[in-house]
């Protein structure tokens, strides 16, 4: 559906035709102004109509209308396409969510097509509207609000995922913490799945904003290129940020798993001390209970007394050793 559209000239929303390709000619014609056309979620009758009025690439029009793409820059005769992912932090649940946005960039006119939720389309606008000096200077202002707006938000969620990823630390070298492995574990790998889905998001977009800082790009500003540096700077902290996180998290579950072998190791010993403790008495009554006619001990009125007693002092004695040593 079309969320919005918009004829912009000399940095100002005015009113103009309601129909695609008489805005467009008429922005072109005047040469200081644009058409934004917003949509989410067309289906392909939907976008058809705007595809034919503004000709955009075929191949261009089946990654919009599918999603499901990854973070790039395509040139093509008419237009620039841009395929950007926003991703969102969900405070309930503690998960990452990324949708899809892309941007066609062409002679006097821009085309925002929105997959998912998260991106801040209408926020920018807003802002771009209260901001005629930025807006004046066309399609390329646009792609850089949106850029910007996109990149700074990743920051946030490197923040709040640090915040969760401190707690998941703090849970796992708990002195007192949980022996429940398998909940940890799963705990780590699905903050792990997070990371992965931001990392998606974030690491293939470096190269078109790269790109985007160069000369030569049809359709963008010249003199945009300081700003698409400053996004790329941005962006490159931001990917920093994540790579730390997915580092952090594997010496995390390394250290977790090393944990886990060491308490299995002190069940084992606190089993094989006990084991060892029953073992004593066990040899001692095997051994008595056996039936021989002559046994030196069986006439003795002090035997059985004598055997419990040894049995007890041999149990005392190997509990202290194994207590000394710390097997129990």
């Amino acid at each position: 559906m079309i969320v919005d559209c918009g004829i912009y000239r000399d940095g100002r929303r005015t009113e103009g035709p309601a129909d695609f390709s008489d805005a467009l000619d008429e922005a072109r014609a005047t040469g200081d102004a644009f058409v934004w056309i917003g949509l989410h979620e067309p289906t392909e009758k939907e976008f058809d109509l705007v595809s034919s009025e503004f000709a955009l690439h075929p191949l261009a029009v089946e990654d919009a209308l599918r999603a499901h793409q990854r973070p790039k820059l395509e040139i093509y005769d008419d237009s620039l396409f841009v395929v950007i992912k926003p991703v969102v932090y969900e405070q309930e649940s503690d998960t990452v969510s990324a949708g899809e946005l892309m941007l066609f960039i062409g002679d006097s006119f821009v085309v925002t097509v929105r997959h998912g939720e998260g991106a801040p389309l209408a926020a920018v606008r807003t802002r771009l509207e209260a901001e005629p000096e930025v807006l004046k200077h066309g399609p390329t202002s646009v792609l850089y609000a949106v850029s910007d707006a996109v990149v700074d938000h990743y920051i946030e969620v490197a923040a709040e995922l640090q915040v969760d990823l401190e707690e998941l630390e703090a849970q796992v070298f708990a002195p007192t913490g949980s022996r429940d492995s398998s909940n940890t574990a799963a705990g780590i790998y699905t903050f792990k799945r997070q990371v992965l889905e931001f990392r998606r998001a974030t690491n293939p977009l470096s190269a078109p904003m790269a790109r985007l800082s160069s000369a030569g790009v049809p359709f963008v500003d010249a003199g945009s290129r300081p700003f698409f540096r400053d996004v790329n700077d941005h962006l490159t902290r931001a990917v920093e940020h994540v790579e730390g996180l997915d580092r952090l998290l594997s010496d995390i579950l390394s250290a977790h798993l090393a944990q886990v072998g060491v308490r299995q190791n002190d069940d084992m010993r606190k089993i094989s001390a006990w084991a060892a403790m029953a073992a004593v008495p066990t040899m001692v009554a095997g051994i008595y209970g056996m039936n021989f006619e002559h046994m030196p001990e069986l006439g003795w009125p002090w035997t059985y007394p004598a055997v419990i007693a040894l049995m007890g002092v041999a149990v005392a004695g190997l509990y202290r050793l194994f207590k000394r040593r710390g097997w129990l």
